[in-house]
């Protein structure tokens, strides 16, 4: 493991508060999300962003480190090119998966539009020790993996999250990008142990902390990404900070974007939080003559430990399990035997209002047709049809599942999204092109009469 560099203090880089950003005072670097941008056109606040000495992190969310396949070479080949156009120190990816099916499973490939758990047991840490390591060999700079949140947990786990961590950082060398968020999260909807998940972690591998707010409703934590940064989650990071010096922490708002103002004043506490962590681990340090915090230092190189990589039937059993829960999630299909059914519920409607979320802002023209009805609409849809291509395609899918039943029932409603479909769809599958051309020409027809 190479040195790990020093970033100090950043805040997630979206283009909704790009002009924020440029403007707080103290913020050392920022991270983008990878998928989002375009290694040949950066966006100008990035690049005014690196011409003023601020270190820009590519954070990828699409590779699927955890699913039962490899690594896809294209979605490698985009990061490695985001990461060299940036002149990025290093790059960042989830332990999660985030796709099933397909020919391991001999069935389609289901999409989830989300960061899933990867159960904690020795298959799955086979794989995800080898797609790590494809990973790291198609990358320019050092990978760091995030822990993520979760609803749910797997029936016959055979590891702590802590343990599982220190397991991938020994078998591969991985750096850590650790999410207090997430710790706590998991702690409300897992009862995990934050303190316990740190004490097992090798926190001289963490390259970054992530800092999130979320909500709670009904007893389960969301990681929403939109709500100010808790008390609670602050906790973990003097938790963190009392057993290490992290090289870099981070502030993540990902909607609902406050003023600048709140930016930096949630950028005060966790700096407030980090110091007074700090002074206390150094007194109490001081008093029992105990080591105090790991100061920020280079790591040494340190060779990974040799492991069996994992057979076919390793990925095979991985890749039915995950698929099976996937498609519970996203398809409508029975919970697998030994999850809690209720979590998986939750989980299922918590993917579907995403969805529904991210759809109105790809597509903002549908919720300015359908109107009110947009979002039961969409619910309604995403209850039993998963996401086939990204979120785009599923607007168009959308659009299409409705103009073929009929809907929406007011023909000038009906006819702008016609329109809108035709203008966006491209060529179709000969039968159900066939069939919708034929609903939206009566369609049209009737509204010209």
């Amino acid at each position: 493991m190479n040195g790990i560099p020093e970033l100090g203090i950043g805040i997630g880089w979206r283009p909704e508060i790009a002009d924020a950003v440029e403007g707080l005072s103290g913020i050392d670097w920022v991270e983008a999300v990878a998928e989002n941008l375009c290694a040949g056109h950066l966006p100008d606040s990035l690049v005014r962003l690196r011409e003023r000495g601020v270190t820009v992190v590519p954070h990828g969310v699409s590779l699927g480190l955890g699913g039962a396949d490899r690594p896809d070479t294209r979605r490698l080949a985009d990061l490695a090119e985001r990461a060299k156009a940036l002149g990025s120190p290093l790059v960042t990816e989830h332990i999660a998966f985030v796709r099933a099916g397909g020919p391991l499973t001999a069935s389609a490939t289901l999409e989830a539009g989300h960061l899933l758990p990867v159960p904690r047991t020795r298959d799955a840490l086979r794989v995800l020790c080898e797609n790590i390591r494809i990973a790291q060999d198609a990358l320019p700079v050092p990978l760091a993996v995030e822990n993520i949140a979760a609803l749910i947990s797997w029936p016959g786990e055979e590891m702590s999250e802590g343990q599982f961590l220190a397991e991938l950082v020994e078998r591969t060398g991985v750096r850590l990008l650790i999410d207090v968020a997430n710790l706590h999260t998991n702690h409300v909807n897992r009862g995990e142990d934050p303190a316990k998940a740190l004490d097992e972690l090798p926190v001289e591998a963490i390259a970054y902390v992530h800092v999130a707010g979320g909500v709670e409703r009904d007893g389960v934590w969301h990681d929403t990404h939109a709500h100010p940064v808790t008390r609670p989650v602050l906790d973990v990071l003097a938790e963190l900070r009392a057993r290490v010096a992290p090289p870099g922490v981070l502030l993540e708002r990902d909607d609902n974007f406050p003023p600048a103002s709140e930016l930096a004043g949630e950028l005060t506490v966790i700096r407030e939080t980090l110091t007074i962590a700090a002074d206390v681990s150094s007194a109490t340090a001081t008093a029992t003559g105990e080591p105090a915090a790991l100061p920020i230092v280079p790591v040494p190189s340190v060779p990974p430990v040799p492991h069996r990589p994992p057979t076919d039937a390793t990925r095979e059993r991985l890749a039915l399990r995950q698929a099976a829960l996937l498609s519970a999630l996203v398809a409508g299909t029975p919970v697998p035997e030994g999850f809690d059914t209720r979590r998986v519920r939750v989980q299922s409607r918590a993917l579907a209002a995403k969805r529904a979320d991210v759809i109105a802002k790809v597509a903002p023209e549908l919720p300015g047709i359908l109107g009110g009805g947009y979002r039961p609409a969409f619910l309604s849809y995403a209850a039993n049809r998963p996401m086939r291509a990204g979120y785009r395609r599923d607007a168009l899918d959308f659009a299409e599942h409705l103009l073929i039943d009929g809907r929406p029932e007011d023909p000038v409603a009906r006819r702008e999204l016609t329109f809108w479909w035709q203008e966006r769809a491209g060529s179709r599958p000969p039968r159900r092109a066939t069939r919708l051309v034929r609903r939206a020409r009566a369609a049209l027809i009737g509204i010209g009469r």
